[in-house]
């Protein structure tokens, strides 16, 4: 995985950095799993902007992915690692024995023509989806259900992977992608291996459009609104602003927002840095 610099040859590629895509094999997906996808341009139901900065970009449909992993013992062959415009990893289509295709979230390091399967009496090799009873301690893992048979919900961006740290009767203890070790269900399923595309962090779009390609419009700084509009806006000239804060009076940096009272405080054995 690698990226690379563009020359200078026009003051949008100045600074732009692309992505090699040296992992990717096809640059069509599979028919049969994709589906068409709608655009709300940040408008609810009855036609009201409630999320702003957000409308545009280019058409995309939706590659139907496999997050929970639930086709045991059989073996399936990867057939292709794709480009996901959906997500920031790519992604693996998988032929199963059977004649099955699914698509799933490729691991980094994952190769066309390897063979993977899930299920308890595995080998944990990459790409390979197991319970986190049956996985070594110190394993590297990504995609990791939250609830038994729920589907991958953590480590699921590009680069990003846990570590299996310990093991304390039905809970096992992992360090998550954002310094934070937490205890999840041990019959929760987990695949082997750190997300693929782990040079997406230093990609640089170089220029605006390619923010308008992923749907993102200009986003108005709170210090050049009116006060009616922001906390932190009014005042005569250029004036600061005051205390960071967000649209609804939120102090922005250092203030803790989570709940004392939250549910799953009592999972969490190390707050994240």
């Amino acid at each position: 995985m690698s990226v690379r610099k563009l020359k200078p040859i026009t003051p949008g590629q100045r600074f732009r950095i692309v992505n090699n895509f040296e992992e990717i094999t096809t640059s069509k997906p599979e028919k049969s799993l994709i589906k068409g996808i709608s655009k709300s341009g940040g408008r609810n139901n009855t036609g009201k902007m409630t999320m702003r900065y957000t409308g545009g970009g280019h058409k995309k449909r939706y590659r139907e992915i496999d997050f929970k992993r639930n086709k045991f013992g059989i073996p399936a062959t990867v057939k292709s690692v794709e480009y996901d415009p959906n997500r920031t990893a790519f992604i693996a289509l998988l032929v199963y024995a059977d004649g099955e295709k699914r698509y799933i979230v490729a691991p980094h390091g994952i190769k066309v023509g390897q063979k993977v399967v899930s299920g308890d009496s595995v080998s944990p090799e990459i790409g390979n989806a197991m319970k986190l009873k049956n996985i070594p301690l110190g394993t590297v893992i990504s995609c990791i259900e939250l609830r038994p048979g729920q589907g991958a919900k953590m480590a699921r961006s590009a680069g990003t992977s846990a570590q299996l740290i310990a093991r304390d009767g039905k809970y096992a203890v992992l360090k998550m992608p954002s310094g934070e070790t937490r205890m999840i269900l041990v019959e929760c399923i987990a695949t082997i291996g750190s997300v693929s595309n782990s040079d997406h962090q230093l990609i640089v779009s170089g220029k605006a459009g390619r923010s308008r390609w992923l749907g993102r419009r200009p986003r108005t700084r709170a210090v050049a609104m009116n006060p009616v509009d922001h906390p932190m806006g009014g005042g005569e000239g250029r004036s600061t602003g005051g205390h960071p804060r967000s649209r609804k009076g939120i102090p922005a940096k250092g203030y803790k927002t989570r709940s004392k009272k939250k549910e799953s405080n009592r999972y969490i054995l190390q707050k994240r840095k």
